[in-house]
């Protein structure tokens, strides 16, 4: 998704009003508003979509976007619902990988395929990792959140309810 649009003036995060121009605040909000891997995603999609580097990024991302969605509706032939890890390692406590952006961007792994796809997707936690939850995302085809809700709500029921001590 392209960060950049998140502003913080009309939604999320704001600073307190003290009479600054428009982008005084923007550039305030940002600033303050914004954690580091944020920023980071924000300046990387800025880079991707500059005009110098519009065909070499953007281009082939949208490629293979399309390749993925080719995928995708095939495997939804034979498939239901698609089930996978939210995330490819187990949890790990907040800003403790912060300094590893790629390991940061890994974690987004599986994830991003539903969401380039532009398919419903949604996480429930189904365990726990030393007091942190473990998440299983469920993956169904376009326009099947009905399904997608209905089988989550089955497998909550199925698995009990998840206790946490979250120590963050």
């Amino acid at each position: 998704s392209n960060l950049a649009r998140y502003d913080g003036l009309r939604y999320g995060f704001r600073l307190k009003d003290e009479g600054y121009d428009w982008s005084t605040a923007f550039s305030r909000n940002r600033r303050s508003g914004f954690g580091p891997e944020v920023k980071r995603r924000i300046m990387l999609g800025t880079f991707a979509l500059s005009a110098g580097y519009y065909d070499e990024y953007y281009l082939k991302a949208q490629r293979v976007r399309t390749l993925i969605r080719q995928e995708l509706s095939r495997a939804f032939k034979s498939l239901e619902l698609l089930v996978t890890p939210t995330m490819p390692i187990l949890p790990f406590r907040l800003k403790e990988k912060l300094l590893d952006p790629l390991e940061m961007y890994m974690c987004d792994v599986d994830t991003v395929v539903p969401n380039l796809a532009g398919i419903p997707a949604l996480s429930i936690p189904c365990g726990s990792s030393q007091g942190l939850p473990i998440g299983v995302q469920l993956i169904a085809p376009a326009f099947r959140e009905d399904l997608l809700v209905r089988a989550a709500y089955t497998l909550e029921q199925n698995l009990g309810r998840i206790e946490l001590k979250l120590k963050i």
